[in-house]
């Protein structure tokens, strides 16, 4: 295979798996939304404390190994030694089977001590019931680093599909069930779990069967493999230091939690902590799916601006770092505008809230809203070094800026005038420095950084517009009386939509080149006449 024709499968594999992440925040999404309405806000926050410790044991167990097994699979396999790749997998599993034995077991019998540290004595079902997920995972990111490794990445994108979709089924009815059944909010937040462990059970038999055709024809070759212990040092090696990258916001979030929650209990009952708490989760839903849609543009620019340094063409990686900031402001900015313009109807509509929850998540909502652009502008500024080779600035600054939130949530939440509308501060300063941080990283470490706050003006000004007319829209609405939720929520959306299109059309907000960075982008550049 020519290296034109491997450049393209690898493109064409990274565009699959960002099209399957899309698809899965949005249904993750759809599940969690009604769940808040079934559940309620107390069992809805056991919920998330039963996933904020499962994350926390997901980053250790599987955020860097897979990363390191589909490298040293892909090298092994690019010199047709395949006594190596299966020498990689074997040594791979039994280290994700240590890791995933160890990690469920620790959820599963120390359920109420988890739950007692992070202060929600009652989330302790929904931590146990969550515990196989751990094992399941580490299976099943073994068979998805082997596919990975082999550039194809169908397997890893149709099993998150496969896992969401049964989530949403399953989550849902076991809810139902368990609250009808026992009336414990407890228990029906552990039966929303079981839809959990039964997504990873139909993504391990699925990845299972596609492995056992793939691993069976493998060539036998007359390759002497590592050792098993020359390879788990080779692992470890490349494992390690991603995976204390990729665990520090993790780590912090739930951190976070703990302090928020136990600065809470100096003033409000544990009833009601935990309904702020499931407020605050619920918010934080809404807020991250802007950022899936974020995701899928930094994965497509790293191969890209890796290309272009390699091949020395400087001018064309700053066009290209600079398309994908504008591209970045194009779908961060009117997202960051409408949720905080619209932050009372559509908390109001996906969370269902009324009174003096309504107006706790519309505060929430509101600067979570701002924090949007922030974050999205970290996203891509951390893709942009690490395409430069710079892989350990982000992880520093990532660090300041964690620890910069845990003393604001620390000292805004203890403030009974504040409460836990202090957490989403935190959050958004603690973007905001990280973000200044990287732009200031960049400049450093790149010879010819991209220019990020020219290439953002326009996004801005075409964002702004539109949420003067969606504010307006909304207003207008209130005013003559109509109290829809729906109506109130999507009507100005709609609006804000045409709006912001026609603004882009008008400011030039949108290029050629940026149109080349998305699926189907000649279509769209000559739809647009660019």
């Amino acid at each position: 295979m020519s290296d034109a024709q491997k450049k393209q499968n690898f493109l064409q594999g990274t565009a699959l798996l960002a099209m399957a992440t899309v698809v899965v925040k949005l249904i993750g999404a759809l599940y969690k939304v009604p769940l808040n309405a079934i559940i309620g806000e107390k069992g809805f926050g056991y919920f998330s404390t039963a996933y904020e410790i499962y994350n926390i044991l997901l980053m250790i167990s599987t955020a860097g190994l897979p990363v390191a097994m589909s490298r040293m699979i892909s090298q092994a396999s690019s010199l047709e030694h395949y006594g190596q790749v299966r020498q990689i997998y074997a040594t791979a599993r039994k280290l994700f089977l240590i890791l995933g034995i160890s990690g469920s077991l620790l959820m599963t019998v120390f359920c109420r001590q988890l739950a007692a540290f992070w202060n929600q004595p009652d989330a302790w079902a929904a931590i146990g019931f969550l515990g196989p997920c751990v094992l399941l995972i580490c299976v099943m990111s073994a068979y998805r680093g082997y596919f990975q490794g082999q550039s194809n990445m169908i397997p890893t994108a149709v099993s998150q599909v496969l896992e969401v979709v049964t989530k949403l089924i399953v989550g849902m009815l076991a809810a139902v069930l368990f609250l009808k059944a026992t009336a414990s909010i407890p228990l029906a937040a552990g039966g929303a779990i079981l839809g959990v462990t039964a997504s990873c059970m139909v993504s391990v038999v699925y990845l299972w069967s596609r492995f056992r055709k793939s691993f069976r024809v493998l060539p036998e070759t007359g390759d002497t493999p590592q050792s098993s212990g020359e390879t788990i040092r080779e692992l470890l090696k490349i494992a390690i230091p991603i995976t204390l990258s990729s665990t520090i916001l993790s780590i912090i979030t739930s951190l976070s939690s703990k302090i928020y929650m136990g600065q809470l209990l100096t003033f409000v009952s544990q009833e009601q902590a935990d309904t702020m708490r499931g407020v605050h989760v619920m918010t934080q839903t809404i807020y991250n799916m802007p950022c899936a849609f974020i995701t899928p543009i930094t994965v497509s620019i790293i191969p890209a601006i890796t290309a272009q340094i390699t091949l020395k063409k400087y001018r064309q990686t700053r066009l290209t770092e600079e398309s994908a900031i504008r591209v970045t402001g194009i779908f961060s900015m009117p997202c960051a505008v409408g949720l905080t313009v619209l932050a009372q109807p559509i908390t109001a509509l996906l969370g269902g809230y009324t009174g003096e929850r309504l107006e706790l998540a519309t505060q929430m909502m509101t600067v979570l809203g701002i924090s949007i652009v922030f974050n999205a502008l970290v996203l891509v500024t951390t893709a942009i070094m690490q395409a430069h080779g710079n892989v350990n600035r982000p992880v520093i600054n990532m660090l300041i800026g964690g620890v910069l939130k845990l003393i604001v949530v620390y000292v805004l939440t203890g403030n009974p005038a504040i409460g836990i509308v202090g957490t989403p501060i935190g959050t958004l300063l603690s973007y905001v420095v990280i973000c200044i941080l990287n732009v200031f990283s960049i400049r450093s470490l790149v010879e010819d950084p991209p220019h990020i706050l020219k290439n953002l003006i326009r996004p801005f000004l075409a964002a702004c517009l539109m949420g003067v007319a969606v504010w307006l829209c909304w207003w207008s609405m209130s005013t003559v009386g109509i109290s829809s939720r729906v109506l109130l929520a999507v009507v100005p959306v709609c609006v804000g939509v045409v709006v912001y299109v026609l603004a882009a059309l008008v400011f030039k907000v949108i290029t050629k080149e940026d149109c080349l960075l998305l699926p189907k982008g000649e279509k769209i550049a000559k739809l647009l006449k660019l």
